[in-house]
């Protein structure tokens, strides 16, 4: 295609893809919960190891960030994340991780798991991208910086490398890349677009106060059942009527606790809220929109004292840049062809910007397509969630490589 030194790098996925389809059963095999990703992060450091990567930064116990400096040039840093969740697995898979279970930390209970978000690809695929460069340094100019996430899940891992220093430590990156696999693309396809990629996310805890009561006597409580149902069904207008028609966003009660027996009125209970919007504005709408309704829902049912509200898990708008963005979208057009796409906005959220955003450098975020039986895919997170080995991890290595040769190369 006229880019003899990039097809010169692209040629070593060829040279070690049994290699690659090894490591990634291994990770697939080997999932481990978020802030745990201890042998994962193990066997990363390995085998960076055996590249020949000799710079390598251990920010936290789980972060991985590999640096190879090779000359002047810009700096590229790629982000893959490598957190796995607590689900069991459900597929027919012969490397399936069936029986893969850790104690969650949180919790204290043994929980099952597995990588049913794709992040063994994206480790996988960071891997042999990195490996390629180091088998071709002659073939570019420039630092490479791959960046091993941890805790991707539960919004802490990116923001937890902030802290550990990954600024002050590490080169400012002139882009910094990252992609996931969805089934929301056709397998083997990269996608991406300029604004917003993927949607500002919040979990938020409600704690409502009553007053406890005999079943008997509802007269002497204030029940808090009854006011958490009266506020769920208000909820549902914020979206309808207020957010305007043509703003996207999502406000989810996924969780309802409140009492212990079938006589007793609780004296509190415990609503668990999750909102998703694809702009700043429209997220604080929903939370003040949470907050006043259920402040005058309380006030309106006597409750004895105002609710408790607690905002967790909260990833930011993913915000792709319009230089990089269209840079990226012309490599992948000439080197992907047809399977180069433009990709709809994701309103499943991500952490990835914090860290392009500590280091005020601008940033690009594709999908990659896991599936070629698109129709029938499953969606990310659920047990059935075990993207096509092939081509997806040739695609996603691939992908990474191109992206970064519009600035080394």
């Amino acid at each position: 295609m006229g880019h003899p030194q990039l097809e010169a790098v692209l040629a070593e996925l060829d040279n070690n893809r049994d290699y690659r389809e090894a490591l990634y059963k291994h990770f697939h095999q080997h999932p481990e919960l978020s802030l745990q990703e201890f042998e994962t992060a193990d066997r990363i450091e390995q085998e960076l190891k055996s590249y020949g990567v000799s710079t390598i930064y251990r920010l936290g116990d789980t972060g991985v960030v590999a640096l190879i400096e090779n000359g002047e040039g810009p700096v590229v840093a790629a982000r893959g994340d490598i957190d796995a969740l607590p689900v069991a697995e459900r597929s027919d898979k012969e490397y399936a991780a069936t029986g893969a279970t850790q104690i969650d930390k949180t919790t204290g209970k043994e929980t099952p798991v597995a990588h049913s978000c794709g992040h063994d690809f994206h480790i996988t695929a960071l891997l042999g991208a990195t490996q390629a460069l180091m088998q071709q340094r002659a073939a570019w100019s420039g630092t490479f910086m791959a960046v091993f996430q941890p805790a991707e899940e539960i919004a802490a891992g990116a923001q937890l490398l902030v802290e550990q220093g990954i600024v002050d430590k590490l080169p400012k990156p002139d882009v910094y890349l990252g992609q996931h696999v969805l089934a929301s693309l056709p397998g083997g396809a990269v996608g991406t677009r300029v604004g917003a990629v993927m949607s500002e996310a919040s979990s938020i805890e409600v704690t409502l106060f009553g007053k406890g009561s005999h079943g008997s006597m509802p007269h002497l409580s204030v029940d808090p059942i009854v006011l958490g149902a009266s506020i769920i069904s208000r909820l549902q207008t914020v979206v309808s009527r207020e957010v305007p028609p043509f703003e996207t966003a999502v406000i989810s009660v996924g969780s309802f606790h409140a009492g212990t027996k079938s006589n007793i009125i609780p004296e509190t209970a415990v609503l668990q809220l999750n909102t998703r919007a694809f702009t700043k504005e429209v997220a604080a709408q929903l939370h003040e929109a949470i907050e006043r309704i259920v402040i005058k829902e309380c006030e309106a049912a006597r409750c004895p004292q105002p609710p408790e509200f607690r905002y967790y898990d909260q990833f930011p708008l993913t915000d792709n840049n319009e230089n990089a963005t269209l840079r990226v979208r012309a490599a992948f057009d000439e080197f992907f062809g047809a399977d180069s796409v433009e990709l709809a906005p994701v309103p499943a959220s991500e952490d990835f910007s914090i860290i392009p955003d500590a280091f005020g450098t601008p940033y690009t975020f594709w999908g990659l397509g896991g599936f070629a039986d698109q129709a029938n895919a499953p969606g990310n997170h659920s047990p059935e969630f075990v993207p096509d080995l092939q081509p997806t991890l040739d695609r996603g290595t691939a992908a990474l490589i191109v992206a970064a040769a519009e600035w080394l190369f």
